[in-house]
């Protein structure tokens, strides 16, 4: 079996993947932030399924990398946390997505 560097192709799009944005958890979050301008966290924990603390960790992890801005507010007394990707984060899932795209294309049928 050839690899990509004895090829002269060079890495393979998976061994540079971002690993912040491959846990499955982090990227079902970052998919719907991507295609929407912003998402309060009620609105995201029952998009994506997620218990309120798995998905308050997954965010940390997301801001923490820069991926995600988190807002907190309050509307008539009651606490909202809006969430929304940084364009950091928007260009991260967008190279993401073409790696993977490329992976999936480079496959044998």
């Amino acid at each position: 079996m050839s690899t990509p560097e004895k090829d002269g192709k060079g890495p393979q799009p998976l061994a540079d993947i971002d690993r912040v944005i491959h846990e499955p958890a982090r990227l079902i979050i970052l998919a719907y932030l991507y295609v929407i301008e912003s998402a309060d966290f009620l609105f995201l924990m029952r998009q994506t399924g997620l218990t309120g603390g798995n998905l308050s960790s997954h965010l940390s992890k997301l801001e923490a990398a820069g991926y995600v801005d988190i807002k907190k507010e309050f509307v008539a007394k009651i606490p909202r946390t809006l969430l929304r990707l940084t364009d950091k984060g928007r260009e991260a899932f967008r190279v993401y997505r073409q790696s993977m795209k490329q992976v999936l294309d480079d496959l044998p049928e």
